[in-house]
């Protein structure tokens, strides 16, 4: 009778392990990207195949990234919470006859400071001593915080659809951010894919390049050690600079729908850069320089290279 019960309890556990230990399912862009524009889907691709990825090892960590063009000024892109390097490409191609451009994809590292470390070391690897600074979401609370912590290394930034050091974010997710290693890998990509397709894609416009691009990310190629750092990372609270005494020009991109930046965090992000300037963007959502390109790098080359910049072409 014991025996059978521990037979028993020993196949539960082995079948808890296995329903734990299911393997995320794989899809590349290829094989999500069928209703993406032909030619928008290709040049992602292209640009793949053309610009082979380059690596610097930082506290362990392998940080991958791509540089491209040439010129007197260095633009960094630095991505959000779901993303990697090829995320800015449109960007990156339509700014590489002007400017020397730079994209990273964070590696396991769960706290801004070691981010900072490893942006760091690419742009030393790539003898860059002054940046141009473009980061959306996550990318764009790094950016802050690097503002912070190295603002001479500075020369302007776009901050995109994100929000300064609150306490807002942290009541709300916190607690979830911490169960986040505890959670099976496909379960936490499930659930990434379920917020894509009830709230991004919609709020995009129905973009089928953000819905593409942002699921190749839950299936295979965004780690769960990934995804725990970079929410971990978010948490990390620090002093916003003062971008106007430093005389470092900003850009603030905001969207009016953003699914993942409400009201509150906007208008407080506006509140920590006074003298920020503000582009409000209509109904495209939390990803603009996927589903609105051209207007997302006109504003981002205007900023570099216009008059609101300390420095001209």
């Amino acid at each position: 009778m014991m025996q059978g019960r521990y037979v028993g309890l020993g196949l539960l556990a082995l079948a808890g392990l296995a329903v734990y230990g299911w393997p995320v399912p794989r899809k590349d862009f290829t094989q999500l990207s069928a209703r993406v524009d032909p030619q928008v889907r290709q040049s992602l691709l292209d640009f793949r195949i053309r610009h082979p990825v380059r690596s610097v090892q930082v506290d362990g960590q392998a940080w991958d990234y791509v540089v491209l063009g040439e010129g007197t000024e260095s633009v960094l892109f630095l991505h959000g919470m779901t993303g990697a390097y090829d995320i800015w490409w449109q960007q990156m191609e339509a700014l590489a006859s002007t400017c020397r451009v730079i994209s990273v994809t964070y590696p396991p590292v769960d706290s801004l400071a070691g981010m900072s470390r490893g942006v760091w070391a690419v742009l030393d690897a790539e003898d860059v001593d002054e940046v141009h600074v473009v980061g959306s979401s996550l990318g764009g609370y790094l950016t802050q915080y690097l503002l912070s912590t190295c603002p001479e290394r500075i020369r302007s930034a776009v901050l995109g659809n994100t929000f300064p050091p609150n306490d807002v974010y942290r009541a709300k997710n916190e607690t979830q951010i911490r169960l986040l290693p505890w959670l099976p890998a496909w379960l936490i990509m499930h659930a990434f894919r379920k917020n894509i397709e009830s709230s991004i894609y919609p709020a995009s416009g129905y973009s089928e390049l953000v819905r593409a691009y942002l699921l190749e990310q839950t299936y295979g190629r965004m780690s769960k050690a990934q995804v725990v750092a970079r929410a971990r990372a978010v948490l990390d609270d620090f002093e916003p600079a003062n971008a106007a005494a430093l005389g470092i020009p900003i850009l603030i991109i905001e969207a009016d729908n953003d699914p993942l930046v409400p009201p509150v965090l906007r208008n407080l992000l506006r509140e920590t850069y006074p003298s920020a300037r503000v582009t409000t963007l209509q109904q495209v959502g939390h990803f603009p320089y996927l589903n609105e390109p051209v207007t997302y790098t006109q504003l981002v080359r205007s900023h570099i290279l216009g008059e609101d910049s300390r420095y001209h072409a």
